[in-house]
């Protein structure tokens, strides 16, 4: 017990040692001095160097004990150079017995280390950026401990806390350190939702900052943590129960759970304070070397295990700083900064503020994605280290037009932003006045413009855009946020205020498509490998024919002999729709068993989506009475690249004769046996792709609410024979994408994109 207490002492006591030397009136260079020879007696090294990042990202000698003094500022290392360099690339601990015997190990002269052997190196990591390294060395050959490697990274945050807080003020070689973020960045993602927005930045789950590092009283400080622990799982475990479910989906929860018990990072919290920490120092402390570990990780199923980690971190700091959860104060020009948000968590915050939305991952296709380009908020995904670029109330600019994200934009980028938006504010104005003309190509050719919608919110837009209809009503939406699975008389009411709202026009409900990344809290599912291939969809619908005979019988109820159209997702096989139209037909009958009056008429189509159904079009159309093209899963599919992995997903265009070629057979089947056929996809929504789609021959398209003005301006543009006519030997080309190709024929023929 006395070796514990004295552990305990050593680590708070060289922790107060080296505040005292940094407060102290010393010139900045002789404190830093001080502090590495502190350092070196304590932890028995004769050797203790501090690097810090030059915004070169070469590593600079700023200090040293055992070393050549006329290293200092003198010595560095290329961003890959190295230990150090190995140190900072890996954001983790470097433990070597031998260092010169180390493959990264780089001879400097000047600094005189030819006789060390022994080594250990920790990051220096700021918001899990590593900005710098402390090294310790010895002579003679040994392993350092593992209280010594913790020991060290303790000492590491507490520096780089010091550095960064501006306790090095008139150090001039402080001046192009890379500590915090403060230029004018330019990231490069993926447009997820179209528009522009300018604003500051407001991070999601933003992670109290700790005031205080060094506990007073470490027993207390290990109180406070096992009641903010508790805390947090009492709050997983309400949520866990339904009561505040809304915007988490289980699976999630489930994990938050299980890792809020996890023994691994209790012990590492718990050994954070018993070292000398506050609880909220251990928490970030902890937090910062996951997300070091977070960055180096190749594996996505890793990733998302410590995305959890962090989050809980986040959780836990806001417990301990007793906030409430939840309680969010937005100001009113918002910009959100988050790793993913799942499909309701947006909906929690303020519309009226929220002007943009930046993601460090997420697809185009994710829910979060879909509610904003239903709302209207730009958002721009795929921008990896986000948050660590970013300050809470940085400027920030969303392009959701090129798919970029500007950090701390300089004046004239944000004069230029303004004009941009000013031409945008024009083009608005201009489809508001288009929303009642008619969709008709300069030829005649009447194209029906319809909308996509999974929210109650969503049927405003309706009115909004002049849709002529909802060509893609999800349903599941109703499902994932409830705590329950909903009851028959909720299903119906929703199902009715959607036909309600859209009066005479004509809406298709499209069955439930769960499963893959779309898991219900309430419904047990098993982990698969491929989700994307799994079970899902109609395979779930017709597995369990309870849970779609009751959303049938549900919106069967709600039409009440108005035109009902219903579509079943991810047929694979005309067994499976054959099955599925069987069951729509059992639940007409049950109606009319009861005397309740049958839609009027009743329209059943499938979403043709996997690749299965080009060759068996001949069987499967005669039975439809439409079908409908969901262009994203198909494209997935068809070019066996994962629409959500940003690996891959960009592999391929949908713009590509093979992709094209396979719309244009589904375009001419159901032209020769009349069946209505239309486009819910993405590629509807956008003018050139749109473009292309007539061009094939496509009279339908159903897209998100923003598309519609710029689609409808493109359709009174264009002459559909003329770029049908220029489209087709397009289509016969051997190369990839002809995007490039079919914007100049759009061109030639002044459509307007």
């Amino acid at each position: 017990m006395a070796d514990r207490v004295l552990a305990v002492r050593g680590p708070r006591s060289l922790l107060r040692q080296i505040r005292e030397v940094m407060a102290g009136g010393d010139a900045a260079q002789a404190r830093l001095d001080q502090v590495v020879k502190i350092i070196a007696r304590s932890m028995v090294a004769e050797v203790c160097s501090l690097y810090l990042r030059r915004a070169s990202g070469d590593m600079e000698l700023f200090a040293t004990e055992g070393l050549k003094r006329e290293a200092v500022h003198v010595t560095r290392m290329g961003p890959n150079e190295g230990l150090v360099g190995e140190i900072v690339r890996l954001g983790r601990p470097l433990n070597l017995t031998d260092a010169p015997e180390h493959p990264s190990f780089s001879y400097r002269e000047e600094t005189g280390e030819d006789p060390f052997h022994a080594f250990l190196g920790v990051p220096l990591l700021r918001g899990g950026r590593p900005i710098g390294a402390l090294v310790v060395q010895n002579r003679t050959a040994r392993v350092y401990a593992e209280d010594e490697v913790e020991d060290l990274q303790t000492i590491a945050m507490v520096l780089v806390e010091m550095v960064a807080g501006g306790e090095l003020v008139g150090l001039a070689e402080l001046k192009d350190v890379e500590i915090a973020p403060h230029k004018p960045e330019r990231l490069i993602g993926a447009r997820f939702a179209d528009g522009l927005a300018f604003g500051v930045a407001v991070l999601h789950e933003q992670p109290v900052a700790p005031e205080k590092l060094l506990a007073d009283d470490s027993a207390l400080e290990e109180t406070r943590l096992h009641r903010g622990l508790q805390l947090l799982r009492e709050q997983i475990d309400e949520m866990m129960e339904g009561h505040h479910l809304v915007g988490q989906s289980f699976d999630v929860l489930e994990t938050y759970r299980m890792f809020a018990h996890d023994r691994g990072w209790n012990r590492s919290l718990e050994d954070g304070v018993r070292s000398g920490l506050t609880a909220e120092a251990a928490v970030e402390r902890v937090r910062s070397e996951h997300r070091a570990r977070f960055a180096a990780a190749r594996d996505p199923y890793l990733r998302e295990r410590l995305h959890d980690f962090e989050d809980l971190a986040d959780r836990l700091l806001r417990i301990l700083a007793g906030q409430a959860p939840g309680a969010r104060n937005l100001p009113d020009n918002a910009i959100l900064i988050a790793r993913n948000l799942g499909p309701a968590d947006l909906l929690e915050y303020d519309r009226t503020k929220l002007k943009g939305l930046l993601l460090e991952e997420g697809s185009t296709v994710s829910h979060a994605s879909i509610v904003a380009r239903a709302f209207g908020i730009p958002c721009v995904g795929r921008l990896p280290g986000l948050r660590d670029r970013l300050s809470q109330g940085d400027p920030v600019i969303v392009d959701g037009e090129t798919g970029e994200a500007l950090l701390r934009p300089r004046a004239d980028v944000i004069e230029a932003f303004q004009s941009r938006a000013a031409v945008r504010a024009q083009a608005r104005a201009e489809f508001d006045r288009l929303k009642d003309t008619p969709a008709v190509t300069k030829d005649g050719v009447r194209i029906t413009l319809l909308m996509n919608a999974g929210l109650e919110v969503d049927l405003d837009n309706l009115d909004m855009t002049g849709a002529e209809g909802i060509g893609l009503f999800r349903t599941e939406f109703q499902f994932m946020v409830a705590e329950q699975m909903p009851r028959l008389s909720a299903q119906t009411a929703l199902y009715k205020r959607v036909l309600e709202a859209a009066g005479d026009r004509p809406v298709t409900f499209r069955t439930l498509d769960l499963g893959g990344d779309k898991v219900l809290p309430y419904l047990e599912a098993e982990r698969e490998d491929n989700p994307a291939l799994g079970w899902r969809a109609i395979r779930m619908g017709l597995d369990r024919p309870a849970l779609l005979r009751l959303q049938l019988r549900a919106v069967i109820s709600a039409a009440q002999g108005r035109e009902l159209r219903v579509m079943f997702p991810l047929v694979s096989t005309v067994e499976e729709f054959r099955r599925a139209r069987a069951l729509c037909d059992q639940e007409i009958a049950w109606a009319a068993r009861r005397g309740r009056a049958a839609p009027n008429p009743l329209r059943v189509g499938a979403m043709i989506e996997a690749p299965s159904l080009l060759f068996h079009l001949d069987a499967l159309l005669p039975m439809t009475d439409f079908v409908s093209v969901g262009t994203n899963d198909l494209m997935q599919y068809l070019f066996a690249a994962d629409r959500g992995n940003p690996r891959v997903s960009e592999r391929y265009d949908p713009l590509s004769p093979p992709a094209l070629r396979a719309l244009q057979s589904i375009c001419e089947a159901c032209t020769a046996t009349g069946t209505p056929a239309s486009v819910c996809g993405e590629l509807a929504g956008r003018p050139l792709e749109a473009f292309a789609l007539i061009a094939l021959g496509f009279d339908r398209l159903s897209m998100p609410p923003a598309g519609i003005g710029p689609v409808k301006r493109m359709v009174l543009s264009v002459d559909r024979e003329a770029a049908r006519r220029g489209l087709a030997p397009l289509l016969k080309g051997a190369g990839g994408s002809i995007r490039n190709e079919i914007e100049t024929l759009a061109r030639k023929l002044n459509v307007a994109l």
